[in-house]
């Protein structure tokens, strides 16, 4: 299958930074052609009008928790997760999780995100990533492992062996599935619920399979506070301390971080994924992105999920990752061509896949979306930057086109892969189900 994108604004995001007018042309999943490409192709797409840009990337979404948006809000984290999110993940059942991780890639693919780091829950996360498979979305994702902690229901807390032995049976299956478009990550949820032994054994797993490990960190001063009452010291410094920091952990969130925390980070080369939305919204705080990246960490963007967040749309996250930084480091401090950077090659650099997705560059894969600047909202369009369109105008709703592995998965607002009334139906079952079962 050939398709040719033609006349588009093509933000290429390739080493030189280029803008160019011209076309892109793909042969089944990669891109073959920029610029100037052959004439005729199985599928012909005119993006006068449109910017085209890298499929954007979220290296932190729970698509298990899509099914409970706007059932936990106005409260802090730990509340948050006793009282509302924990009932309702041990509440799921198979179906739930299944029609919950379609819902959330569908809003995904809708604002032009084309790949995520996914944190599924304790149990059912097979049927997680069977949505993910047949959605076509390329994810990194994994079963979250939880063995430790006094308020951690009964319907969540598993002993350290089987959350070990689920875990490695699902990579078994899973990692590397459909030619790499899917991949396994262990999930440890963060320090709190999580035993040193469980802690040891994923840094050892990730070793000898060559996997990532993707875990929550600083996020909230109470959990801070809980990991020095555990542990005699700060999170990061105690995730270094057990031999789990470097470039295979992506950490979430760091928000409370010291000096020396700081520097571990940079000195290990840990990736680090801020989640501006959801960091607001719980009062968590916000991360300490320009300090991080004058250190040289590597950071990206994410939404998080669904019920702090309350919508997974990328361009939220680009626009307040760049404002909330300017009252505290000044105007200049996040520009808008560096916060793209960080939803584009930024997440790619999270996952190790920066040689295969993050930019139009031929010989990587397609990976892409088309953006509509025929908005009011971003009127005047001609003379105006197109990162400044991106992070400051634009909205996941000005999407028309999202493409994975040369496939269209979204256009003109029609999911391709995803029967989004049937979705709507199932999960309003689903949610029913689950909240009576939890007893909310």
């Amino acid at each position: 299958m050939s398709i040719l994108i033609k006349n588009g604004t093509l933000v290429t995001m390739n080493p030189q930074r280029e803008v160019l007018q011209g076309d892109i042309y793909i042969e089944n999943d990669r891109i073959t052609a920029i610029g100037r490409a052959p004439a005729t192709a199985d599928r012909v797409i005119d993006a006068r009008g449109q910017l085209v840009i890298p499929g954007l990337i979220q290296p932190h979404i729970h698509l298990c928790q899509s099914l409970f948006r706007g059932r936990a809000d106005d409260l802090e984290l730990l509340d948050w997760l006793r009282l509302r999110i924990w009932p309702l993940e041990g509440a799921h059942d198979a179906e739930s999780i299944y029609y919950s991780a379609l819902l959330g890639i569908g809003e995904l693919f809708l604002s032009g995100t084309t790949t995520i780091v996914d944190m599924e829950s304790v149990h059912h996360t097979g049927a997680a990533i069977e949505a993910i498979a047949q959605s076509g979305i390329r994810a990194l994702t994994g079963k979250v492992m939880m063995d430790y902690g006094d308020d951690v229901p009964a319907s969540l807390k598993e002993t350290t062996a089987a959350s070990l032995k689920e875990s490695v049976d699902l990579l078994a299956k899973w990692h590397g599935y459909d030619h790499g478009r899917i991949q396994y990550a262990f999930e440890p949820r963060f320090v709190v619920s999580c035993t040193e032994e469980l802690l040891q054994e994923v840094r050892d797993l990730a070793r000898r399979y060559g996997v990532k490990v993707h875990t929550h960190a600083s996020e909230n001063r109470g959990e801070c506070e809980l990991v020095e009452k555990l542990h005699g010291r700060r999170n990061v410094l105690y995730l270094d301390d057990i031999g789990l920091t470097g470039p295979d952990l992506i950490l979430v969130h760091c928000i409370w971080l010291n000096e020396a925390e700081q520097e571990v980070l940079a000195r290990t080369g840990t990736r680090v994924v801020h989640c501006p939305s959801s960091n607001l919204k719980l009062a968590s705080g916000i991360c300490p992105v320009p300090e991080l990246l004058e250190r040289g960490t590597v950071v990206s963007l994410a939404a998080d999920g669904a019920p702090n967040a309350n919508n997974l749309d990328a361009f939220m996250e680009m626009r307040l990752a760049a404002l909330i930084q300017k009252p505290r480091h000044g105007p200049t401090s996040m520009p808008a061509p560096l916060v793209f950077e960080l939803a584009t090659l930024g997440g790619a650099r999270a996952m190790g896949l920066e040689q295969e997705i993050g930019s139009l560059e031929v010989g990587k894969k397609a990976d892409l979306a088309l953006v509509s600047l025929e908005g009011l909202h971003t009127q005047p369009a001609d003379g105006v930057n197109v990162y400044t369109q991106l992070v400051y105008q634009a909205k996941g709703s000005d999407v028309t086109l999202t493409m994975v592995d040369g496939k269209i998965v979204m256009e003109k607002g029609e999911l391709k892969t995803i029967d989004a009334w049937e979705v709507r139906k199932e999960v309003k079952k689903a949610v029913a189900r689950v909240c009576r079962r939890a007893g909310l």
